[in-house]
């Protein structure tokens, strides 16, 4: 293992919605035997509302500082020493802030799955607030993905899907 994953065993799956960040994480915490969370339903219990709900009664601003106190509070067992794989919501990296505190606390892969690939997964879904509007969603898209490369190891989401980027994760040379 790396000498950053062991002072800091954070792994942060990073990525646009619809990328696989939650499957590949908790097959990714399976296979290591480590710790899974996803922001996105620490936000909702500690909320008791859907993201979908917090965007519409809350806002994007307040969602986003939820999302950065969740991040902190998961960065902080990292700290300890306790490791955890974390997904990420898709906007979370995109803010300067929480791009700091997964590089001082961990290593980030990012999932980079096309935009078409992307569109077909969350197509007819409700729970996506940031993909009800198609133009904006592609706009979305392609303004965060200067944000991802910074990311620590980018893996290719392929027709081989989540499986795929499992196998290639555990191919880099963090392990």
């Amino acid at each position: 293992m790396i000498l950053k994953l062991k002072r800091t065993p954070g792994i942060y799956m990073v990525g646009f919605m619809g990328s696989g960040k939650t499957t590949v994480g908790r097959a990714l915490a399976r296979h290591l035997g480590w710790r899974y969370a996803d922001l996105d339903e620490d936000i909702e219990s500690k909320a008791q509302k859907s993201v979908p709900e917090i965007f519409d009664e809350l806002g994007e601003e307040q969602f986003r500082i939820m999302e950065s106190e969740m991040l902190q509070r998961r960065v902080h067992d990292v700290a300890r020493g306790v490791p955890w794989v974390i997904s990420l919501g898709g906007g979370c990296f995109a803010q300067e802030k929480n791009f700091e505190i997964v590089q001082n606390h961990g290593v980030s892969i990012w999932l980079d799955a096309p935009l078409e690939m992307i569109k077909a997964r969350v197509a007819g879904g409700t729970h996506r607030p940031l993909a009800r509007d198609p133009q904006k969603f592609e706009e979305l898209f392609h303004k965060r993905l200067a944000c991802y490369a910074r990311a620590d190891y980018r893996i290719p989401v392929t027709a081989d899907g989540s499986p795929g980027a499992l196998k290639a994760i555990l191919e880099l040379p963090l392990f």
